[in-house]
């Protein structure tokens, strides 16, 4: 059983029942585009509200009870997205690729190891060109728990160093159930460069 999956008996703190406004606003100024993969996907508000504008939305995650909930969502509310149980260290094993990709809180649960791994698995499932989307928490929370980890700018653009372009790091907020003003955040947008 995925670790997560017990966090999902009940409601976590990050499943808020709506988008992120991160990601909402990137809607509204245009800059998600084409097919979307949503890794770490969760109960799959975000890709829901993507596959809601049009978009063909894939969600995945570890966790198989928060694909089941999402997939209850789904076909609830009538939407086409569809949902994997899937590592997202292993994203060629899709066989496909999307032009965005977005990552809701995925990358700060990460070993250092597994996020070049993970740089590495976005390269075969994003098109030359494509977007990566990510919110993760920065450094600016206080605390010292060991996850979620709070990131610098610096280490999200050490692991995108090679065959990356990091387009911006912006502060954002990464809303929840605990508090109101949710938490210090980084959105960054981060584009695969084209070969050669």
């Amino acid at each position: 059983m995925d670790i997560f999956d017990s966090v999902y008996q009940s409601t976590p703190p990050w499943d808020i029942g709506r988008p992120q406004k991160a990601f909402v606003d990137l809607a509204a100024a245009g800059e998600v585009t084409g097919s979307v993969l949503d890794v770490g996907c969760g109960t799959g508000e975000n890709a829901l509200f993507f596959a809601e504008r049009g978009h063909d939305v894939l969600g995945i995650d570890t966790a198989a009870l928060a694909i089941r909930k999402a997939e209850e969502k789904a076909a609830r509310r009538g939407l086409q997205a569809r949902f994997l149980v899937w590592n997202a260290l292993d994203l060629a094993g899709l066989g496909r690729t999307f032009d965005t990709v977005i990552d809701s809180g995925l990358f700060h649960v990460l070993s250092d190891e597994d996020r070049s791994r993970f740089a590495g698995s976005l390269t075969a499932v994003l098109e030359p060109g494509g977007k990566y989307f990510m919110l993760c928490f920065s450094e600016q929370n206080p605390g010292e728990y060991p996850l979620p980890r709070r990131n610098t700018q610096e280490e999200i653009q050490e692991t995108f160093r090679e065959g990356w372009s990091v387009d911006y790091i912006r502060p954002a907020t990464f809303e929840n159930a605990i508090q109101a003003e949710g938490h210090h955040a980084w959105l960054a947008s981060i584009s695969r460069r084209a070969q050669g």
